[in-house]
């Protein structure tokens, strides 16, 4: 069984590289995206990410919010066509919008990615890796951590608390 991974959204991101068309890019932020208008499905993306935090719907696929998320005031769903690759991207939409109206990422539900702020067991953090004062920040320095494979030096964004 093949089991996928969320996006790394690596520092040093090998699915970049591979890519024919520049449909991968990386924002200032970090964050790893796809230009679906841009993608071709050759799939050399997904045979270059050593995490498979990526995948190719053959026909348009809608992901829906669900009743937890609705609740919590989440109105996004997004569709994604078909023959494009596809992966995490943290919801970048909902953080762009929240940073237009002076929200912080991580700590305003509005700009933060769905997975955060639905995660029952609030087990899931997001913000700023390079503002000290963040809460991923504080949580890095304050626990034992560890990243995915990072003898692949692709410098992993997604750190795993563990004692």
């Amino acid at each position: 069984m093949l089991l996928h991974l969320s996006c790394m959204h690596c520092s040093e991101p090998p699915c970049l590289e591979v890519c024919p068309t520049a449909a991968t890019y990386q924002r200032p932020d970090g964050i790893v995206a796809i230009d679906y208008n841009r993608c071709v499905g050759c799939g050399y993306c997904i045979v270059a990410c050593p995490y498979q935090a990526r995948a190719i719907y053959t026909e348009e696929h809608d992901f829906e919010v669900n009743e937890l998320s609705r609740n919590l005031g989440v109105k996004y769903s997004g569709t994604v066509q078909g023959g494009v690759c596809t992966k995490c991207n943290f919801c970048m939409d909902r953080i762009d919008a929240g940073l237009s109206r002076g929200l912080v990422p991580g700590m305003d539900p509005a700009a933060s990615p769905v997975c955060m702020i639905s995660c029952s067991a609030k087990a899931i953090c997001f913000g700023d890796l390079n503002e000290p004062d963040s809460i991923v920040s504080r949580l890095i320095r304050e626990n034992k951590t560890s990243r995915l494979q990072e003898e692949l030096a692709t410098l992993p964004s997604i750190y795993y608390i563990f004692e």
